[in-house]
């Protein structure tokens, strides 16, 4: 794990992982771009109103990184994160070609398949990458630095492929691009795999036999429950017992995941066995988790009413060709990836006089704001007769960014470093789980 033969004196297996990360970004975020278009589109979609598809999207897009926490678990308990995000990758391009078949049937299959596929891999790529620097420190953030502009290199080129194919062509197969980036994602992250050099390997406490059969036991005695609730719950439906409420849904998907995540906190702080250190360094994750959620309430918006807004209000006519309304999505990251090396030399400068995590966490939240003040101007009088110009998205959006690039990577690279090691992957779980959180209140 010491290698550093690889990038910038860097670990070999930093490269693999940071491929891993774009291609799985490139699947989720093509999809993500026109995953609401499609849904409401009224010819060649599933013509649903815009409160059904964003209460839809919210509750997916929170689900996706609430499976986060079992994901972390499984890893630690069970699989290994090595091998947790190779299957979580299966699964992802599962759902995605499920998505690419014409039916609502497969659609909504095909979304749970990959909320499942990237519950599994989210949180253990990441927490892969803070194994590769067992020394810690700079170099583990520079790491993570690197790490997220594969992430974002992935949503920058998504959007343009697969937005381009769903609105021009098909929208599944927009969708279908999406599923072959992650088989490209599988087949380098099979090839690079041995450069890892033992990161992400099964802990030596979850390889004991009794351990090991009593967390078998758990998962399948949760697999059960969620199995009854989940079966009781469409036959209360089909019986007219119970409504079909999306609002109420996705208040109750908000009230689960913040009691999940509460009682996930206590139980690790109270029976995990932690000292009084970890248990202080616990809380300071509580902390960052409770601002991440905050900033993601407003930030994901851009998946939903800002894109919706750029289908409809603004004008994106470029020499008597309209552009994609999805390819507004690459913005971002595009963003990211131009200032994120910028932002990395900043804080390497200064050193010891860098702002402590909590400025950083409010500054992002303050820019984030600032982002919404300005698209609430720029929409001002907007409408189908009189389109918006496109620079008041890419203003919002430039905020947002450097917003995200305060809070984001720090975040990040923060919790591996906090966390306890046997609870390394329930820790990012919960990371996520702030992410969740934020995308059900956007």
């Amino acid at each position: 794990m010491n290698d550093k033969s690889g990038w910038f004196s860097h670990p070999r297996g930093l490269a693999t992982l940071f491929f891993t990360e774009m291609w799985e970004r490139f699947s989720y975020y093509g999809m993500r771009g026109i995953l609401v278009l499609f849904m409401v589109d009224a010819q060649r979609g599933l013509a649903f109103t815009d409160r059904q598809a964003g209460a839809i999207y919210g509750m997916y897009t929170a689900f996706v990184y609430l499976l986060a926490l079992p994901g972390g678990w499984v890893a630690d308990r069970i699989l290994g994160a090595k091998r947790a995000v190779f299957a979580g990758g299966v699964v992802i391009a599962c759902g995605h070609f499920m998505l690419a078949i014409p039916s609502r049937t497969t659609f909504f299959l095909g979304l749970l398949l990959i909320v499942l596929g990237t519950g599994l891999l989210k949180p253990n790529v990441s927490a892969i990458v803070g194994d590769l620097y067992p020394e810690g420190g700079a170099r583990r953030d520079s790491g993570f630095s690197i790490f997220y502009m594969g992430i974002n290199l992935g949503a920058f080129l998504g959007p343009l492929v697969c937005g381009f194919l769903g609105e021009n062509v098909s929208w599944h197969l927009g969708f279908g691009a999406a599923g072959v980036g992650m088989l490209f994602g599988l087949a380098q992250y099979k090839l690079g795999a041995a450069h890892l050099e033992g990161a992400g390997e099964i802990s030596s406490e979850a390889k004991d036999p009794g351990r090991r059969s009593l967390a078998m036991s758990r998962l399948f005695a949760g697999l059960g429950v969620t199995l009854v609730v989940f079966v009781a719950l469409v036959l209360l439906v089909r019986g007219g017992i119970v409504p079909v409420d999306l609002d109420l849904a996705a208040h109750a998907t908000g009230v689960l995941i913040s009691t999940v995540a509460v009682l996930t906190f206590a139980g690790v702080i109270l029976f995990g066995g932690l000292d009084s250190a970890e248990k202080k360094r616990v809380g300071v994750i509580f902390a960052l988790f409770v601002g991440a959620a905050l900033f993601w309430s407003g930030f994901e918006q851009g998946g939903s009413s800002l894109t919706l807004f750029a289908e409809r209000l603004t004008n994106r006519d470029i020499l008597g060709w309209e552009m994609p309304a999805s390819w507004m999505a690459s913005v971002n990251p595009l963003f990211i990836i131009l200032m994120a090396p910028v932002f990395g030399m900043i804080w390497a400068t200064l050193g010891a006089r860098s702002p402590s995590i909590p400025v950083k966490f409010g500054v992002g939240l303050l820019l984030l704001a600032s982002g919404f003040a300005v698209m609430a101007w720029g929409s001002i009088g907007a409408s189908e007769t009189n389109l918006a110009n496109p620079s008041w998205l890419v203003a919002t959006y430039f905020l947002h960014t450097v917003g995200e690039l305060c809070l984001s990577p720090v975040g990040l690279s923060s919790v591996t470093k906090l966390s306890p090691p046997r609870f390394t992957g329930q820790m990012m779980g919960l990371w996520f789980m702030g992410s969740a959180l934020g995308n059900l209140m956007a």
